[in-house]
């Protein structure tokens, strides 16, 4: 299996919250409460782990309340990178309802030093020779530019890594301008990013091949519960995921990513790869947390997704 370094620079106590129906403007009764150290990469890192990858987790963490994610990074055994800064984490809330319904309430997380980031350059280029890949998700904190940010995407090619990008926003597009190995939009984020639209397969395959050309080997553009498309030199694939009920959608796309990056690291067939990224996609809507937690349900939900090629109806 692979050696994968995963960062989040901007990681969140998840806070979810289940209830029936949420009623704005009354009082709500919450049937649960439960507690999560996340982040995308975070998440990304757990699912990557129980399919056997040896982690490395690192970003920007709160050094006022960092116990959840310190208990996390001891229970999965990740080597701990994250370079602690002053302030808390952010907390994000997640309703979840009964229907699958999840509305999100973010905050925007500590302001982040120039001394903080050169420390995390300096941290990289220590730890990363050894490793095969890298994933760089999620949102940016404050104090941290897009700039800076492609600057550190260019440095980590730099070291020999491949990189995997899973961001939106200004961060996507200054991202795209380092050329990383894999990305992982959704529609809207993508056509954003490009400034052109990507609604219908032939605008998403021109804009795969603009994209190509900048150094973007893969491009895997979700679109929740009607599939994912898959364009990379030779390949064009769409997938259609198999029909379950939602607990919530929290860490879908960060399962789909795991999903791939293990498959392509693997050097599976590109059916298989997108057949089980997207399966495992599946698994997580299924359940609140992140994480293959059943083996056998994951082979059942893998035997139900339909794999074309782009070309077919």
């Amino acid at each position: 299996m692979a050696k994968i370094l995963t960062l989040t620079l901007n990681p969140a106590l998840d806070l979810t919250v289940r209830l029936a129906r949420l009623e704005p403007g009354e009082v709500n009764r919450s049937e649960t409460l439960l507690t999560h150290a996340a982040g995308k990469g975070v998440n990304v890192a757990q699912v990557l782990a129980d399919l056997g990858h040896e982690v490395t987790v690192g970003g920007f963490l709160g050094e006022d309340n960092p116990q959840a994610f310190e208990a996390l990074i001891a229970r999965r055994g990740f080597a701990d990178a994250f370079i602690r800064v002053p302030g808390e984490t952010r907390s994000n809330i997640k309703i979840a309802e009964q229907d699958g319904r999840v509305t999100d309430i973010n905050a925007p997380g500590p302001q982040v030093s120039e001394q903080a980031q050169a420390a995390l350059l300096n941290q990289l280029t220590l730890i990363a020779p050894g490793h095969d890949a890298v994933v760089v998700a999620g949102s940016l904190p404050g104090g941290v530019t897009a700039q800076w940010f492609k600057g550190l995407l260019e440095h980590l090619k730099s070291l020999g890594l491949k990189v995997a990008l899973d961001t939106s926003g200004e961060a996507l597009r200054a991202g795209l301008q380092a050329g990383p190995w894999l990305i992982k939009p959704n529609t809207e984020e993508l056509a954003e990013a490009l400034d052109c639209p990507t609604d219908s397969i032939a605008q998403q395959a021109l804009a795969a091949e603009r994209l190509h050309a900048q150094g973007v080997e893969h491009v895997v553009i979700s679109h929740g519960a009607d599939g994912v498309n898959w364009f990379s030199p030779g390949t064009a694939l769409h997938a259609t995921p198999p029909k379950v009920s939602v607990a919530s959608t929290v860490g879908a796309g960060d399962s789909l990513l795991a999903g791939m990056l293990h498959g392509l690291l693997s050097a599976d067939l590109p059916q298989t790869t997108l057949r089980r990224a997207t399966a495992i996609a599946a698994m997580a809507v299924t359940q609140i947390g992140f994480g293959i937690s059943d083996d056998a349900q994951l082979a059942r939900l893998e035997s139900g997704v339909h794999v074309r090629a782009l070309t077919e109806q």
